[in-house]
């Protein structure tokens, strides 16, 4: 986005509900903020026979009728474009999405094909803590085969957020993990974005609560992300767990947009154009991400340790052959390099030029870093 005179600019959701059982506060909340109907609900499989009663019950109870829309899969301009030509039939107000990260983008990526907000509202109802995307009004949007495509962004963000920790308490424990290792990057990213003086997401420059809740965010994960990871393999709702699903969703959302966005998430685009990487999540690239970008600002390395350890601790990857790439094939770290640099990427809001000689070098002493310390820990055990 284009600059803003030096203005501060920081946006944020209308309205942000989490809790056990939130679900069934979806009509109440909706109405708080009256909102209308028809409502359709866009989500998939498993979210629908974990919550699908709950929110038909509350909707239903609020005086909304409603219908539902399954999701394709992938956050395409296809699949958006088909699910805002499904609102348009249905008349509807208000377009919910229940699910991850994709389904989230692509539901409002089509609110936005729709009328962005003074036609149809958005309702942001992720139940996997997986990425910072419920809180945004970024889409980010890929091809069929999963290499990332674009950013669009949207001129609002969703009017409600509402996160039902008991569905996460229950989601894979690899989306958490993923969700960690995204909203990790947060305070990195935004402290080279203010270090730069650059652009944050918005188009503007940081306020002081950009950067205050991106380190907030950071630290909440360092504290209890191990915790909350553990809440999972039992599928218990923890205040660890509360804490870490804030961070991962409200902290993180608002962090990067408002802090603004580096090389981790450019070193994730890059890492897309391996068809290795697909099966992996966005937050596992993000986390990979941050090793290199703290390898190629010369950070103190007891920064670089501190996410070694972290990513260890949570099981986030620490090498590339954690994702598939072998470190060893110059045209795979020449192809990651050389995407991860491309016109517009969040790269080049470092305070310094970044070439693609740099970003190589970084990417493979970052996977160095990773390997030394794995092979630290197999030995004392």
């Amino acid at each position: 986005m284009s600059g803003s005179n030096n203005l501060k600019v920081f946006s944020s959701p209308e309205r942000y509900v989490q809790g056990r059982n939130a679900t069934h506060q979806l009509g109440n909340e909706m109405k708080k903020l009256a909102m209308k109907g028809p409502v359709v609900v866009v989500t998939t499989a498993t979210p629908k026979k974990l919550l699908g009663e709950a929110w038909t019950t509350s909707l239903k109870d609020a005086g909304y009728e409603h219908t539902e829309l399954l999701f394709g899969g992938t956050c395409t301009a296809a699949e958006a474009q088909r699910i805002a030509d499904h609102a348009v039939t249905q008349n509807a107000k208000t377009l919910v999405a229940f699910g991850g990260g994709q389904i989230i983008d692509a539901v409002r990526a089509a609110v936005g094909l729709v009328g962005d907000g003074s036609v149809c509202e958005f309702v942001s109802c992720p139940t996997v803590a997986s990425t910072d995307a419920p809180c945004s009004a970024l889409c980010v949007m890929y091809h069929e085969d999963h290499s990332f495509h674009e950013y669009r962004f949207m001129c609002r963000h969703p009017t409600l957020v509402l996160v039902d920790t008991t569905a996460v308490a229950k989601s894979p424990v690899r989306m958490l993990v993923g969700g960690l290792g995204d909203a990790l990057a947060t305070y990195y990213e935004a402290r080279t974005v203010h270090e730069a003086h650059a652009d944050n997401f918005l188009g503007g420059k940081q306020t002081e609560t950009a950067i205050a809740l991106s380190k907030l965010c950071c630290d909440i994960l360092l504290e209890d992300g191990p915790a909350a990871v553990e809440s999972l393999y039992c599928q218990a709702v923890t205040p660890a767990l509360e804490r870490v699903v804030e961070a991962n969703t409200l902290l993180s959302g608002l962090g990067f947009e408002s802090g603004g966005l580096c090389v981790a998430h450019s070193v994730h685009n890059g890492l897309t154009s391996q068809k290795e990487t697909a099966t992996y999540t966005h937050g596992q690239k993000v986390a990979f991400g941050i090793l290199t970008q703290l390898i190629l600002e010369g950070r103190p390395r007891e920064e670089l340790d501190t996410v070694l350890e972290f990513n260890h601790k949570v099981g986030l990857p620490l090498v590339l052959s954690g994702l598939g790439v072998d470190v060893s094939s110059e045209k795979a770290v020449c192809e990651i390099a050389e995407r991860s640099l491309a016109p517009g990427e969040s790269a080049h809001n470092e305070p310094f030029e970044v070439t693609v000689d740099m970003m190589v070098d970084a990417i493979r002493a970052a996977d160095q870093a990773g390997a030394k310390f794995l092979k630290e820990k197999e030995v004392s055990k």
